[in-house]
């Protein structure tokens, strides 16, 4: 056992962050009555063994009363503090005539053993209490008149200075060691801390959404081109250190939605809209683009471009720079031009592969993704070091095994696999190409191997909000939601029309016991188009069981549609459907015993007679009602794709889930699939303490 913990075992735990709070050794809250009194004491606290004197804190805490009477309240208030300490430590404050201060060997606070973590380590502590810290002011609810404010806010500019310099050496010193995975976490930690004065460089960011571009062509030719000037756009200006630009699925799926241009522009959380459209002839093309205030909705400037069919890179490089340089001009800003990015010299190369990434971002529908496949991969046959395919590709592979009802999962997660290292070979700084291999890396049992993956892709690309969910969502599977809930709530910030984003947001606040939030995340998932069945889950949770019921059941209308029926099995139509989705709605939702028997008696019909028997339709709800034994049978047997995100359902602390949790085989199952080795590097759950501390 370290010396942190040594000492956090013997004294007095004490936090500052936040609301004052007194911990005796074993935990149990130390209860200070009276606010004068746990105003002293935190001020005696922030700085142990350092003594203050007399008038000073009568000053602060008895201000307005006359100089005997507030030496006397110091005094009573003391003698009160000393009597409810001493059973813990007998000599817990030094006191004089004229000073008085804390004993250092009585107390522990959080800013003692932060500053401790960043001075000597280990950094990965430090990085777990800056994010448990969060933005928590010291001293926080503490007032006692403006001569007390201007203390505390001197105060608090001093520790967070303090602060600042220790992280700065500890970010210096794991850059030094080339220890990039915790160097991000620690500058992760760091920005939520950090102060609102100090402002991290992406608030100065002007945020901006690219539209899909509009096809004028009655023939609709030129819909692959309109599609790539999109993509392209939103790849090429995120490339701009000055600006920020919204998600790509947000932007698809909010320019269907009939909204006007201002609405459209709040819903994504920009301040500018980038629109276009595209006219093909034969080769010849044109194509205009303006940009739009997201106020006003009013067109800032405008711009039309002639070109043709081979000179496709010119123009979305031309467009990207004006748009950039327009930008700067109407803001007042120096903006640094984008990059060239290096795709394919190949027209022919590059049409398929526009083709092939309109298919994949459309994934719903029979056959779509194995045309993209098909597409993408005569592409590669034209040009094999075309970076941009491969990656694309292997989006493709990983959307197939998750959206279809494939029967090789674990083929088409290794192909995938196979596409993107491919990627990362020729073009390095590939952050996207990492997280999709980060997937693979969970189903080989190697949640390490994907978290490693997922923080340098984050490191590479850290605006990418696909990259920033693919982070959160992989450390929601280990059980680590608090730190998890930072990255998520980043990519929903970026890509807030993206249904998928508000999955993982309303599993992390079930996880964490806010149960209205996780229903308020459960149902903007449902607005946006996806299953119920997380909300019905958090609705469950709540109490209103009736609703849960009726909600779960409602996810039957999306079959075929988005849920597809299992791998290998006719679709379900008429009474039958709804029988089954009836069962299955009452084995989770309902809360009775008997319905829970009745599903999982079923569940174990499906696992005996499915073809793939870890399908996803057998895994969720066994976690849901806290079925351990086929939690372990099928997770246990193989993670695909597909299912593994049910895992991060497996650390909500609520009946049953947490009966999975709590079962006698759980470390067993835990040490099989890799999550006992992700913990030991990446830190324990919350929900499971680290061994040394049960």
């Amino acid at each position: 056992m370290d010396e942190t913990h040594l000492i956090a075992e013997s004294r007095l735990r004490v936090t500052l962050f936040g609301t004052f709070k007194l911990d005796a050794p074993d935990g149990e809250e130390v209860v200070v009555p009276g606010k004068r009194a746990r105003a002293l004491l935190a001020i005696l606290c922030l700085e142990p063994g350092v003594a203050v004197e007399r008038v000073r804190l009568c000053e602060l805490l008895w201000r307005g009363r006359f100089r005997a009477q507030a030496r006397a309240s110091l005094r009573q208030t003391l003698l009160g503090l000393k009597k409810q300490l001493m059973p813990f430590q007998a000599d817990f404050f030094d006191v004089t005539r004229d000073t008085v201060a804390v004993n250092p060997a009585a107390v522990w606070s959080d800013l003692a053993e932060l500053e401790s973590a960043l001075a000597r380590g280990p950094k990965s502590q430090a990085s777990e209490l800056l994010l448990k810290i969060s933005n928590r002011p010291l001293l926080g609810r503490l007032e006692f008149g403006e001569a007390f404010q201007q203390w505390l806010d001197a105060r608090r500019a001093q520790v967070e200075q303090r602060l600042q310099r220790a992280v700065e050496e500890a970010l210096s010193d794991l850059h030094g060691r080339g220890d990039a995975r915790e160097h991000a976490r620690l500058m992760d930690g760091w920005r939520l801390r950090r102060p609102a004065s100090a402002a991290d460089e992406s608030d100065a960011r002007v945020r901006i959404a690219v539209l899909p571009f509009k096809t004028l062509s009655p023939d609709h030719t030129a819909d692959h081109i309109a599609q790539g000037f999109f993509d392209e756009l939103i790849t090429t200006l995120g490339q701009v250190p000055e600006l920020l630009v919204a998600g790509r699925g947000s932007s698809l799926n909010v320019a269907g939605a009939g909204l006007p241009l201002p609405e459209i522009a709040r819903t994504l959380h920009v301040s500018y809209l980038v629109q276009g459209s595209v006219q093909r002839d034969s080769d010849e093309m044109r194509v205009h683009v303006c940009l739009v205030d997201g106020n006003s909705g009013f067109e800032r400037w405008s711009q039309g471009y002639r070109g043709n069919t081979g000179n496709i890179f010119g123009l979305q490089e031309d467009i990207a720079r004006a748009v950039s340089r327009e930008l700067g001009n109407t803001l007042g800003l120096q903006m640094q031009a984008p990059k060239h990015r290096r795709t394919t010299s190949s027209k022919a190369a590059y049409e398929l592969y526009l083709q092939g990434r309109a298919l994949t971002a459309r994934a719903i529908g029979d056959g779509v993704l194995a045309k993209a496949v098909e597409l993408l991969e005569a592409s590669l046959a034209i040009d094999p070091k075309f970076a941009a395919c491969w990656t694309a590709l292997a989006e493709a592979h990983v959307y197939t095994a998750v959206y279809t009802p494939c029967l090789d999962r674990a083929a088409q997660s290794a192909r995938m696999a196979e596409c993107a290292m491919r990627a990362i070979e020729l073009e390095p700084n590939q952050g996207h190409a990492r997280a999709m291999l980060g997937i693979h890396r969970w189903t080989l049992n190697d949640p390490v191997g994907a978290l490693d993956l997922a923080y340098e892709a984050y490191r590479l690309e850290p605006d990418n909000p696909d990259v920033a969910l693919r982070l959160g969502s992989f450390l929601l599977y280990i059980g680590r939601t608090r730190e998890a809930l930072r990255y998520i709530e980043a990519a929903i910030d970026q890509d807030p029309v993206n249904g998928r984003n508000f999955a993982m947001l309303s599993v992390a606040h079930l996880n964490l016991g806010n149960l209205e939030a996780a229903i308020m995340a459960g149902q903007r998932m449902v607005d946006l188009g996806l299953p119920s069945m997380w909300l019905a889950v958090a609705t469950a949770a709540s109490g209103d069981r009736r609703l849960a019921v009726e909600q779960y059941w409602q996810t039957r209308l999306l079959m075929n549609t988005v849920i597809f029926p299992p791998a290998g099995t006719k679709p379900l139509t008429g009474p039958a459907l709804d029988t089954y989705w009836r069962m299955a709605a009452r084995g989770v939702c309902s809360g009775r015993t008997v319905h829970r028997k009745v599903y999982c008696t079923m569940l174990d019909y499906l696992h005996a007679t499915l073809p793939d028997p870890s399908d996803t339709s057998i895994v969720a709800p066994a976690i849901w009602m806290g079925y351990a034994g086929m939690v372990f049978k099928t997770l246990g047997a193989q993670i695909t794709p597909a299912n593994m995100y049910c895992l991060m359902s497996l650390w909500a602390d609520i009946d049953p889930i947490r009966n999975v949790r709590l079962h006698p085989d759980f470390m067993v199952f835990a040490e099989k699939v890799g999550l006992v080795a992700a913990w030991k590097k990446y830190g324990w759950p919350d929900l499971l303490p680290a061994p040394d501390n049960r």
